[in-house]
């Protein structure tokens, strides 16, 4: 990715150039925002969007680390509860002064949590279309490499996306591997052995080494009801497992997930933003 650092003493922020689409337009990202003042971090967000407009670039979006696949979003509004494992860090003066220089809000996300004893008595009908199984912990490479090729797939149409290779993806996965945990991880695999979905859960680290929470983390499927059954199995064996609470995290609010959430009985306390701003003339 084609990107340039500015910083100053109290601030830092990070010019991607050639990001994904937005609404069919070329667009740049800014991602790895963080500062000590307000004033700081004000002068290096100008200095980044004069960057972007001297490049012929036209439209931002941010905050995003180049992609969907690495960090973006803030956090605008919070419960206060302690931040979960891999979430976005919450920074209350970041949303501000992105408005403030002109973004908008143009996506909109949250984290829901609810009793697993409550999830996982939600079943949905049986199928014969897949079956799920949790991965049995053996050769996490070409595991990761169904994972990407179902991704790259299942994600095409969302808003943002931007393609990866094959080597991007598991250099950002593989290091990963030590804290997977194989139970918390499902495929739904049609009876010809093809896959039709996954889910990867994983414990919440950020609560120390006996966590009471799982994360569903993602999941992506490419046929109808996968995902329903997969996230069945993810509570179910979480709950097997003696966490008492799931996490759904970083879920977009018009995704069909946001709905199942609602319906398994998941309390928001969380959301998230994704910013936008196009110059005008």
């Amino acid at each position: 990715m084609t990107s340039r650092v500015f910083q100053n003493d109290g601030a830092k922020i990070t010019v991607y150039l050639d990001g994904p689409a937005w609404d069919g337009a070329p667009t740049a990202t800014l991602g790895g925002f963080a500062c000590k003042t307000p004033e700081a971090g004000r002068a290096v967000l100008d200095q980044a969007i004069a960057h972007v407009w001297d490049a012929g670039q036209r439209r931002i979006i941010g905050p995003m680390d180049g992609d969907t696949w690495h960090s973006y979003r803030f956090v605008t509004q919070t419960d206060g509860s302690p931040a979960f494992l891999l979430e976005p860090k919450d920074d209350p003066a970041a949303p501000a002064l992105f408005t403030d220089a002109g973004f908008t809000q143009i996506s909109s996300y949250f984290s829901a949590r609810v009793p697993l004893a409550t999830a996982a008595a939600t079943s949905p009908a049986p199928t014969d279309d897949f079956t799920i199984q949790a991965w049995d912990g053996t050769a996490p490479e070409a595991l990761f490499a169904q994972v990407y090729a179902l991704s790259s797939a299942a994600f095409v149409r969302n808003a943002f996306y931007k393609p990866i290779s094959q080597d991007a993806f598991l250099a950002m996965y593989m290091p990963m591997v030590p804290m997977l945990k194989p139970e918390l991880i499902f495929f739904a695999r049609r009876p010809d052995g093809t896959l039709a979905g996954f889910l990867f859960g994983t414990p919440n680290y950020a609560e120390g080494f006996a966590p009471r929470s799982a994360i569903l983390k993602t999941y992506a499927s490419l046929q109808k009801g996968a995902g329903q059954h997969l996230a069945h199995a993810f509570h179910t064996a979480a709950a097997a497992l003696g966490y008492d609470t799931a996490i759904h995290a970083l879920i977009h609010d018009d995704n069909l997930s946001a709905l199942r959430s609602a319906t398994e009985g998941a309390q928001i306390f969380r959301r998230y933003g994704l910013f936008g701003l196009i110059r005008d003339g």
